[in-house]
């Protein structure tokens, strides 16, 4: 995997500082040791969130926070409720009941473009960038959710800078790769605090995988943001997560310090 790499960090203008630490959210149901993580810059707060799709229960009490400065990756098979999870934060589906808290604010009932002009940038799995346009058009629509922002931030062409190189050319003719690329960036423009992933390597080439890691990793250390990663790719979600959490029929079963995850046996209980 790709070396640990930090971007040269010109301004705090764009990824705000944190504010004031919340409370820890509740433990719910652990199987690994439990660990102490650092507080003091909380950014999100999930408190026994639950969700449902008609009869059936698809998240169960999930409790966990996520830190600026540090990558929270979740882990699970298909069909253990991360993307429910992942629509949940981002208030594509209704909260059934629990909280969810960001930045010092409430968002549990809040509307999806709320949420986006609270800090939280979502890149979707599959990408969904808009094809017809082209890269500059698509990463100006991520400053439209800041309305009054200064052009794109030029810190997004040194993470990848192929999107500089083609920056006319429409997004339905990049690779994949390259989409995934444009995604992030559009979601870096409006400058969030929190920034979603979701499976952010699916059918990417293994020289991209790196670009878009050293991208992540850079991002962490600066402090700014928090980053919320859900992959299926063991060795990427391990070499970026500060902490990592694993979730089996929407419950949270493991979680821990990226560090000790093969120590934890994170990989056999995937395989499970």
């Amino acid at each position: 995997m790709a070396t640990a790499h930090t971007s040269d960090d010109e301004s705090h203008d764009r990824f705000p500082l944190p504010p004031a630490p919340l409370p820890q959210a509740g433990e719910g149901r652990i199987v690994s040791r439990l660990r102490d993580f650092d507080h003091k810059s909380t950014m999100l707060n999930i408190e026994n969130l639950n969700q449902y799709y008609g009869g059936s229960h698809i998240l169960r009490n999930l409790s966990f926070t996520a830190e600026a400065g540090k990558v929270t990756a979740i882990l699970g098979r298909n069909g253990v409720g991360k993307s429910t999870l992942l629509k949940s934060l981002m208030g594509l589906l209704p909260t059934k009941s629990g909280s969810i808290q960001f930045a010092g604010r409430d968002l549990t009932r809040a509307a999806s473009h709320q949420r986006v002009k609270a800090g939280i940038g979502y890149v979707p799995q599959g990408r969904e960038i808009f094809p017809r346009l082209t890269v500059q058009e698509n990463l100006l629509m991520g400053l439209a959710a800041c309305p009054g922002s200064t052009p794109v931030p030029e810190r997004i062409f040194e993470m990848f800078p192929v999107l500089r190189q083609m920056l006319r050319r429409r997004g339905g003719d990049l690779s994949g790769g390259q989409q995934q690329q444009l995604a992030i960036g559009r979601a870096l423009a409006m400058g969030p605090k929190l920034l979603i992933l979701d499976e952010p390597t699916e059918g990417i080439q293994p020289s991209i995988i790196k670009d878009i890691e050293r991208a992540i990793r850079a991002l962490a250390q600066s402090g700014e943001m928090a980053i919320l990663l859900v992959e299926q790719y063991y060795d990427f979600a391990r070499s970026l997560a500060d902490q990592y959490l694993v979730m089996e029929r929407g419950e949270i079963i493991m979680r821990g310090r990226g560090e000790d995850m093969e120590k934890d046996g994170v990989l056999a209980a995937l395989a499970v």
